[in-house]
């Protein structure tokens, strides 16, 4: 064999191997940079995926989306008539006026910052949903429909667990939702959920002493570190007294809300 051949088959397999190498290197370099994706994407939602209620939780640019259908994972009066009757749960309490309206599985889209900053301009909260509790079930503010009066007697309307449909069957909570509180992996002192601006709603202690509204600023929360967030976030606070989870509007710029 002509050794010239030879040392020109040598370098040919030479420069194969540094190619295979090559694509080696860079294909582990791409799955390392898409591992690293992953893991940065799961620490980001973490602390949305205590949202258990959710069907959907995912990463939209700078926002969460979080898809739900609503439906409360507690028994109620209002099942009855619904396609879930055996989750019916009567209410006892004789101050009970229960309204017409029944239960329905409402397919909800919500996107909130994931990076939550106080806004310039505080808007107001709408009627409907103003945010989403763990367990999937919309907030909405301390005002009735059709004209923002106050929940003077609707709230009678409340069942067991302080929540209740309105007329399309979306079942809601305007105060705080109990069956979240009551639950020892979450507790009174516990985040509950989120409102639309991103920024998250805790439970009525805080310290093992009852938060009042005297505690909280005019969008009825305040500033400092939370089990949830040891670098500290603003939050919002469930109170027993009017308005209940949110003072005057949001603290943040809202996401939205869709169905």
């Amino acid at each position: 064999m002509d050794p010239t051949s030879q040392t020109d088959t040598d370098s040919e397999e030479e420069a194969s191997d540094a190619d295979d190498s090559e694509t080696e290197e860079e294909t582990d370099s791409d799955t390392d940079e898409d591992t690293d994706s992953e893991i940065d994407t799961d620490d980001e939602l973490a602390v949305y995926r205590k949202i258990y209620g959710a069907t959907d939780i995912y990463k939209d640019g700078d926002y969460v989306v979080i898809e739900m259908e609503g439906i409360p994972d507690h028994g109620s009066p209002y099942y009855d008539g619904s396609e879930w009757q055996d989750r019916y749960e009567e209410n006892d309490e004789r101050s009970f006026n229960q309204n017409p309206n029944v239960i329905q599985s409402v397919d909800r889209t919500v996107r909130i910052p994931l990076y939550p900053t106080e806004a310039t301009d505080h808007q107001a909260t709408a009627l409907g949903t103003m945010g989403v509790a763990l367990n999937g079930v919309a907030f909405f503010n301390q005002y009735a429909g059709p004209n923002n009066q106050p929940l003077t007697n609707e709230i009678y309307s409340f069942d067991q667990y302080n929540g209740h449909p309105q007329s399309s069957g979306v079942y809601h909570y305007h105060l705080e939702p109990n069956y979240l509180t009551e639950q020892e992996s979450i507790g009174q002192d516990g985040l509950l959920g989120f409102l639309l601006d991103g920024f998250p709603v805790y439970g009525p202690m805080e310290n093992n002493v009852a938060v009042t509204n005297d505690d909280l600023d005019d969008y009825h929360g305040h500033s400092h570190e939370t089990e949830d967030y040891p670098d500290g976030i603003y939050h919002y606070h469930i109170t027993a007294e009017d308005p209940y989870i949110n003072g005057n509007g949001y603290y943040g710029t809202p996401g939205t809300s869709t169905q």
